[in-house]
């Protein structure tokens, strides 16, 4: 990952309503949920809601599928994946400052761990 496209995903991140759409859809699981369920959830107004859909969509921290005439959004995983790889490589010169990362500090030990685990 490219330092300029991390810098867009941690800045539509730092917004506190795109983070708290993003980490429902993060908790929601791969199903994700559609956009009128998202708004209830978060008590956002529907162009609001829209707006930042939109954006976390363009900078591919979500996707979105329509359904008839509903869109059902869920996290784009492989984004997130990247994005931690990226802030956690080579954490304090390889050495293991942060327990929860230790293991899972490239995108592989991750996705081994989370083999594990399942």
């Amino acid at each position: 990952m490219e330092t300029l496209n991390a810098a867009e995903l941690l800045a539509a991140l730092g917004h506190e309503s795109r983070l708290a759409i993003f980490r429902l859809l993060v908790e929601a699981g791969p199903e994700g949920i559609n956009a009128s369920a998202i708004g209830e959830q978060l008590g956002m107004a529907p162009a609001t809601l829209s707006f930042h859909l939109a954006h976390l969509s363009r900078v591919g921290l979500i996707t979105g599928e329509r359904e008839s005439r509903f869109i059902h959004y869920s996290a784009n995983y492989g984004t997130m994946d990247d994005l931690i790889a990226f802030l956690t490589h080579n954490c304090c010169q390889g050495n293991a400052c942060l327990p929860q990362t230790a293991c899972c500090d490239t995108t592989e030990k991750r996705r081994a761990k989370a083999g594990k685990k399942a």
